[in-house]
């Protein structure tokens, strides 16, 4: 009851707000739409977040990014919300399609939605982040071995950005089935047992290509709350050393006693909290977005969940 003032702001804002521009097609499969999220005013080039949205793999909807469109929005960066196919309409191999097919559509096209092609950066969260994260290893490991992929590269990536997202299926399966989400269940929409590795980036760093992937990747942070009982924080935390072991530019941000829903959910509905996302000014470049690019990982282009 208490967070039903948020939702409803929110919602008017998704539903009726002119600077939201709901369901544009980026593919030719079911739920190949995504939502734009503009600033007031589009009077240069704005920087851009590509977000793909969580849901246990079963409920996501780009709708759900609504509360990070708004926040960044009113901070002079337009946000593309990816939908993707879920669970049973389409496996875990169909939504990372899906997310690769709508980052190449915001990569070929954003221009003319008034955002720069040149600073273009990736975010998901929860079951987003672990999709997200796929397609983002996939196009390196592709680009890697010279393989003609979708129509985006790496490169085009500033950063990417996971949010309580989990990176190593074989570690989560039991994990999982005591939360709820069972086994057998779980299995069918990653499937089977066997496809767990090709769909966790961790254990694919093992490969013995991915030291060449890895240069390809962009700098990388990812958020976690140490309270995270949907995805246990060790999931980031195992992430982040198996990418660094390689050489990758990535960091760990860890908040002490924060849930699942704390870093996106509840704090984005926080009146005046700079909520989902809290970027840094740059004065040399005057970009927010362009900070990371010019001061490193550590200038905390994004410091997600700062609680007031």
């Amino acid at each position: 009851m208490l967070l039903m003032p948020g939702f409803l702001q929110v919602a008017y804002y998704y539903y009726f707000s002119s600077q939201v521009r709901r369901s544009i097609t980026y593919g030719d499969q079911p739920r190949n739409r995504l939502d734009l999220h503009f600033p007031a005013n589009i009077d240069e080039p704005k920087p851009v977040v590509i977000f793909v949205t969580g849901g246990a793999w079963i409920i996501g909807y780009k709708a759900w990014g609504a509360f990070l469109g708004k926040q960044l929005a009113e901070r002079d960066i337009i946000v593309a919300c990816i939908d993707y196919r879920n669970f049973p309409q389409g496996t875990i191999s169909d939504m990372v399609t899906d997310a690769s097919e709508g980052i190449s559509f915001i990569c070929s096209n954003i221009s003319a939605y008034g955002g720069d092609p040149d600073r273009i950066y990736l975010m998901g969260q929860s079951a987003g982040a672990h999709i997200s994260s796929c397609a983002l290893l996939d196009q390196a490991f592709k680009e890697a071995k010279g393989e003609k992929g979708t129509c985006w590269s790496v490169s085009q990536m500033k950063a990417y950005f996971g949010l309580s997202g989990g990176y190593n299926l074989l570690k989560l399966v039991d994990h999982f089935h005591n939360r709820g989400l069972y086994r057998s269940l779980f299995l069918s929409i990653m499937e089977g047992e066997e496809s767990l590795p090709k769909f966790s980036p961790e254990v694919k760093l093992k490969d013995p290509s991915a030291k060449a992937a890895v240069c390809h990747l962009p700098p990388i942070v990812l958020f976690h709350g140490t309270a995270d009982r949907s995805m246990p924080p060790c999931a980031s935390e195992d992430f982040v050393d198996a990418l660094q072991s390689l050489g990758a530019k990535a960091e760990l941000v860890l908040y002490k006693g924060k849930t699942h829903t704390d870093l996106f959910l509840q704090v984005s509905l926080g009146g005046g909290l700079l909520a989902a996302v809290e970027y840094c000014y740059d004065a040399k470049t005057k970009s927010c977005l362009e900070a990371i690019s010019v001061h490193g990982i550590k200038c905390c282009l994004f410091d997600v969940c700062r609680i007031l």
